[in-house]
């Protein structure tokens, strides 16, 4: 008797809140930080009740946070991402080419990124996290990253948190 076998995606299914320019630009602004060292995860619920578009994390526990955007519209009806230096030791957007640099704040970094890779146009100055801060946010990182791939482990044992 044949018994089928049941694949899991190591990639979760998008959620539906992000356009596919969002996507794409996400991709390859992933490649770029790991590139670099750094583990990435999407849509990380933060203590202040926002949710940061990409968070990074590297082994000397720096904390990046790239806020995507997809277009110049999405730029300034959006100012959620002044909450997210509070979470982070470098603040960057991340946008597709079209866009113009110029837009964005003088205190970020600015990546520009397609589907297959990405550019750091400028590096995001440095503002070290209080100690309090960066172990609450590399264990908010930590656990989001377990809960997903025990969900993609075992779809219906999972519990629901943070999202």
């Amino acid at each position: 008797m044949e018994q089928s076998v049941r694949r899991i995606s190591l990639v979760p299914p998008p959620d539906g809140r992000q356009s596919e320019t969002a996507l794409v630009v996400a991709r390859g602004t992933a490649r770029l930080l790991r590139s670099l060292g750094f583990s990435c995860i999407s849509e990380l619920p933060l203590p202040s009740g926002r949710r940061a578009d990409l968070v990074a994390l590297n082994e000397r526990g720096e904390i990046w946070i790239i806020e995507i955007k997809s277009s110049v519209e999405d730029l300034r009806a959006d100012h959620k991402w002044e909450d997210y230096r509070a979470h982070c030791d470098r603040l960057f957007f991340a946008f597709t080419q079209g866009i113009p640099c110029e837009i964005f704040p003088e205190d970020t970094g600015l990546i520009v990124a397609d589907a297959y890779g990405a550019h750091m146009l400028c590096d995001a100055p440095l503002h070290r996290l209080p100690a309090p801060t960066r172990k609450l946010m590399t264990v908010r990182f930590g656990m989001a990253a377990a809960l997903r791939m025990n969900r993609l482990l075992d779809p219906q044992g999972h519990a629901e948190f943070w999202e």
